[in-house]
């Protein structure tokens, strides 16, 4: 990966810049308590409160989706925070792997459907819009060929994770090899990720167009609608979610990841010395695209309906603002922005008569810009960097 008597060198840059930063940003004691704290809460206090009737499995189900969306954002801080990436398709490939899921759900979903001249049931949510060419009758509907993969769950498994791998590679390798960087590459990935999202709204590409898949019925041969169901889901989803976060971890800790963050400081001295930070930057552009077809693949059954909306340019925005909330730099932080913005965004989109007025759902987006620039202006470090602080003077004040 370098040139021969290029290692000592490239040695004392990465312990110059990579170590250096690395220590400032993630070998924190107080901010790696966050995330065991939640997992915590997660794993023993909610479902400790739904078994005691204190909370519905409706609560249970929608943190559940929370947390699926904090896989997503986990993803991105690898990406941006760590090597300094900014990529706007992450929602793309969320939505690759939550189409995957769809799809498998869809097969085993409603009753509506007739079965093909192939012996196929077609899915309820695509016979209601199978786009018919002119003179095709109901009988003439056949199965795409490419949702039949999907009709097993550990082949939409492996699919869920595999589909959004390779976008991602082929981005990245046509982005990363051409060396296009900072805001160019933002653009050129929301570019891409309108395009998909235009893509999957056309009915004639039979992924039920604007509808988006639904009808979800059963995973696993198991009711959705069941509460067990649910919480099992909720549980699946954490255990997930805490799988992605030590493998990040284990990630940013490594000898790659001192090359990432490296990347992010000052790449043109690590190309200098021998290295090709294009493959660093893939593997950590890929690994996120699975990372985020993984959350995708957990929201679905969850949803219970997945459409292009999910694809769309705001949620890709969306997740930078989860990241940027809760600590760019900081893979517990990112945790902590996805589930605070998202636990905010649920009390404020609710109606409610306050004393001088009545609170709409509208009002939400004022919140959430006041909350972006708040925390980018008082704490550049995000949620994570206040808790450090309030952590150190509370043990200041102990200690005295």
């Amino acid at each position: 990966m370098f040139k021969d008597g290029a290692a000592k060198q490239l040695t004392d840059f990465l312990q110059a810049v990579g170590v250096q930063k690395q220590s400032t940003v993630t070998n924190h004691g107080i901010s790696f308590l966050v995330p065991w704290v939640l997992f915590f809460i997660g794993l023993v206090v909610i479902p400790v409160l739904y078994y005691a009737g204190l909370i519905t499995v409706g609560t249970v189900n929608m943190l559940g989706r929370y947390m699926a969306f904090a896989i997503v954002a986990v993803g991105l801080d690898l990406i941006w925070g760590y090597t300094g990436i900014l990529s706007l398709c992450q929602a793309f490939f969320f939505s690759l792997g939550g189409y995957a899921m769809g799809m498998y759900l869809a097969h085993h979903g409603g009753p509506e459907g007739i079965i093909d001249a192939n012996g196929w049931k077609i899915p309820a949510c695509l016979y209601v819009v199978y786009p018919y060419k002119v003179g095709e009758a109901p009988a003439d509907a056949l199965v795409p060929w490419f949702w039949k993969p999907f009709y097993t769950l550990p082949v939409t498994t492996i699919l869920g994770l595999l589909v959004p791998g390779l976008a991602a590679l082929a981005i990245g390798f046509v982005g990363f090899r051409s060396r296009v960087r900072g805001v160019y590459f933002a653009i050129l990935t929301q570019a891409i990720t309108v395009a998909g999202w235009l893509v999957f709204c056309m009915n004639n590409m039979k992924l039920c167009g604007t509808n988006g898949l639904t009808r979800f019925d059963r995973i696993a041969g198991f009711q959705l609608t069941n509460p067990n169901v649910k919480v099992s889901l909720y549980v699946i989803t954490l255990l997930a979610l805490a799988g992605v976060y030590l493998l990040c971890q284990h990630v940013v800790k490594s000898r790659v990841g001192r090359i990432l963050i490296a990347i992010r400081d000052d790449e043109p001295t690590l190309r200098f010395s021998g290295y090709k930070p294009y493959i660093y930057k893939l593997f950590a552009f890929c690994l996120a695209g699975m990372i985020a077809g993984l959350g995708g693949m957990l929201y679905a059954p969850q949803m219970g309906i997945f459409t292009p909306t999910n694809m769309e340019a705001s949620a890709s925005i969306l997740v930078v603002v989860w990241v940027a909330v809760g600590g760019r730099g900081a893979l517990s932080g990112a945790i902590l922005g996805a589930l605070t913005v998202n636990l905010l965004y649920n009390f404020f989109t609710s109606e409610k008569n306050l004393l001088i007025l009545t609170w709409k759902a509208e009002y939400w987006q004022f919140v959430l810009g006041s909350l972006f620039i708040g925390v980018v202006l008082l704490f550049p470090g995000g949620l994570i960097d206040l808790w450090r602080r309030l952590a150190g003077i509370i043990r200041q004040r102990a200690i005295i």
